[in-house]
């Protein structure tokens, strides 16, 4: 039995991940910042845990409260509240940095206990394409228009956290997923690309066994060159 932990999981990306990996006989554990809201991801057969990616303690009481862990998907983040350059500010970048990549920090090492003793752990980010820097200055690139500051910088940090737990923790398999421009509340339902679609590299970097790839950013269609 793999038991797995997704953060993040009550709506969108999250909680189609959480479907597709109940759905390939994985024990999920949804951590939600409000249980009240997790209706969809309860319903799916998922196991629902409060977890606030910005309180340590809530972090802390959720790993706490799993009996193992063998795949922990690192999927909360937001978009932020800046645009731009005219409307940012050093908090409005805190506020992304705190959820996008200190969120990633606590979870992570408070799940080292729990996934050292699994016979294969996973970490799998989920990034985005907005923190590469080529897809950023490519005009033919769904990325090349986006102005905002904080979540690019904050994904591009999640690319790089994950070479480098990578090369710490060569036992495990740690990548990163770009979901690609997919339609979800962070761009008003306007991507191109469904759901399904956009869980495509974390649910398959999700399944990794012990002899998949480690230190690596995919999309859909497979292994992105960093």
């Amino acid at each position: 039995m793999t038991i797995t932990l997704i953060t993040g999981a009550n709506k969108s990306l999250g909680l189609e991940t959480a479907r597709r990996l109940l759905e390939a006989g994985h024990t999920v554990y949804a951590g939600v910042r409000d249980p009240a809201s997790a209706d969809a991801v309860r319903a799916l057969g998922a196991e629902v845990v409060q977890l606030d990616v910005t309180d340590q303690a809530s972090v802390d009481a959720a790993l706490a409260s799993l009996p193992a862990l063998d795949v922990l998907v690192n999927n909360a983040g937001v978009l932020g509240t800046s645009f731009g350059v005219d409307d940012l500010s050093a908090e409005a970048m805190q506020a992304v940095l705190d959820t996008n990549v200190l969120g990633i920090v606590r979870v992570t090492q408070a799940a080292l206990p729990l996934l050292r003793a699994s016979d294969a752990p996973v970490i799998l980010n989920v990034a985005s394409g907005v923190g590469f820097p080529r897809y950023l200055q490519d005009p033919a690139r769904d990325e090349y228009p986006v102005p905002a500051i904080p979540y690019a910088a904050s994904k591009a940090a999640v690319i790089t956290l994950t070479v480098q737990y990578a090369k710490n923790l060569p036992g495990f398999r740690i990548n990163a997923s770009d979901p690609g421009y997919t339609a979800t509340d962070f761009n008003g339902h306007g991507g191109h690309q469904t759901v399904t679609e956009g869980t495509d590299a974390t649910v398959a970097l999700a399944l990794v066994g012990a002899d998949g790839p480690t230190g690596e950013f995919h999309d859909r269609h497979g292994r992105v060159e960093l």
